[in-house]
């Protein structure tokens, strides 16, 4: 019955190389402005291909010179996010089969984080109290080392105490960030890209800036603490992620770290 469908190798490649494409640009626009704007096109596309089989030419013709000349415009809409995306996959580490799960996580039922999620929770609830400013940057499927090279290399299980005494303000490595991988400290006192957003409020200042712009480039998350009020902001994909207490906090940092 099914004789006519020719169906090889290639074609599961095939497949799978698309669903990956597809899984990486979701994973770049999920609750981003830039979603919406697919939805859009995808919309047009579709009308267009109804007024194409009930021969309306006029409409038809000035939905297909929209789509057709449509390239730059999208790539001008989509500037950031196509910076992005070839930065995710330039940095992203497929030498070890953990990293190649991470990718294909969308298929794992069972995949745990290495990261001690708590005791990175309970070092920023005291510098939260002291008001102690912090800035956590933890890496996920894109390699930092392009970051790392800004700051001081460092190679230290993450603990309470030593995450405390790096953002003690008279400590010499509490300027700028530190980096965390697979449960160590790699680097400290790095410096991150700051975002030029125009919609992240004034009273935020430089940490934050810095925050939201290296989770802008990548798909690292940050933990950080306010040295003026001494409030716990965690950021990904560059907005902050709102949290009702600790516990929801933790939870979200493990599911976004498997």
């Amino acid at each position: 019955m099914f004789d006519f469908i020719q169906f090889s190798t290639l074609d599961i490649i095939d497949i799978v190389l698309v669903a990956t494409l597809l899984y990486y640009i979701y994973k770049l626009l999920k609750g981003t402005v830039a979603i919406n704007i697919v939805i859009g096109i995808a919309l047009i596309f579709v009308i267009w291909k109804i007024t194409q089989a009930l021969e309306m030419k006029m409409l038809s013709g000035i939905l297909g010179y929209l789509l057709s000349g449509g390239v730059i415009a999208l790539i001008i809409v989509f500037q950031q996010e196509i910076r992005k995306f070839l930065l995710m996959i330039g940095t992203t580490n497929f030498t070890t089969k953990r990293s190649l799960l991470k990718q294909l996580k969308f298929l794992q039922t069972e995949i745990t984080s290495d990261i001690d999620t708590e005791v990175i929770l309970e070092a920023c609830k005291n510098m939260a109290k002291t008001k102690t400013g912090a800035l956590i940057v933890i890496e996920r499927t894109n390699a930092l080392d392009f970051l790392i090279n800004t700051g001081d290399a460092m190679n230290a299980s993450v603990n309470e105490a030593i995450l405390e005494s790096i953002f003690y303000k008279n400590s010499p490595l509490h300027d700028g960030a530190i980096i965390i991988r697979d449960n160590f400290i790699i680097a400290t006192r790095v410096i991150l890209p700051i975002s030029d957003s125009t919609k992240i409020p004034a009273r935020f200042g430089l940490r934050h800036r810095a925050a939201i712009g290296v989770s802008e480039k990548t798909d690292a998350v940050c933990l950080l603490v306010s040295e003026e009020t001494g409030e716990i902001s965690y950021i990904k994909d560059g907005s902050f992620e709102l949290y009702s207490n600790y516990d929801d906090l933790n939870e979200k940092l493990k599911i976004d770290l498997i």
